[in-house]
């Protein structure tokens, strides 16, 4: 069991170095010595979890969704919904694995990774949100879910693209996806329901909050 829990610490340092140096460098221009420096293992340990850069990289990115905490229950399904986006928007500027799974998904600089991996998952997590809503009643008639969860997932990677460029950081990001809701959600969510929803920047932080307290 000791070796197990140890190898699961080294396992979790080197993904986290390597989505640190990802973060900072990008695909092309890391170096698989930066990652071993900065997780402090040796090749050996590095290649018994990971047989390669490339193998290590698609590990990063598929850890993209696991890393996000999940938002708590609510009442209304489209809070879930929004609850989702704003807790990946708190966590993004605060969690390296995050940032470093975001920046290789988005790096279209590197044609051997595979990045469709988060872009589905973010989707069918949303789908599935945005379909129990409808089945409540909560949003407009015309309002189609297998439209507007794609349609959500790619308008947070322009969104992650344009504040990264733009400020050489994500920091705006949640003031920008509350922006995107603020102009969204009144187009397919019923009014009754729009006027309980929690929208502003600060969510995120909030939605956990609340997880954290019902988890006690």
């Amino acid at each position: 069991m000791a070796k197990q829990d140890r190898a699961i610490r080294t396992r979790k340092a080197i993904l986290e170095a390597a989505a640190a140096v990802f973060d900072e460098r990008g695909y092309e221009a890391a170096k698989l010595s930066d990652i071993l420096a900065l997780a402090q293992v040796t090749k050996g340990a590095l290649y018994f979890h990971f047989d390669s850069k490339e193998d290590l990289a698609h590990a990063v990115i598929e850890a993209q969704v696991s890393s996000v905490p999940p938002a708590p229950p609510q009442l209304s399904k489209v809070q879930e919904f929004v609850d989702v986006g704003m807790v990946f928007a708190h966590r993004l500027a605060r969690d390296r694995l995050l940032s470093g799974s975001v920046r290789l998904t988005l790096d279209q600089g590197t044609h051997e990774l595979n990045r469709s991996g988060p872009y589905r998952e973010w989707t069918e997590i949303n789908l599935g949100l945005l379909s129990a809503a409808k089945e409540r009643g909560e949003l407009l008639p015309h309002a189609d879910p297998e439209e507007v969860a794609p349609l959500v997932v790619g308008a947070y990677a322009g969104l992650n693209l344009m504040t990264h460029e733009l400020e050489g950081h994500r920091s705006s990001l949640e003031r920008w996806v509350s922006s995107l809701y603020h102009h969204l959600l009144p187009s397919i969510v019923v009014p009754s329901v729009l006027t309980m929803l929690d929208l502003e920047p600060g969510r995120g932080a909030r939605a956990l909050g609340l997880a954290e307290d019902a988890a006690r």
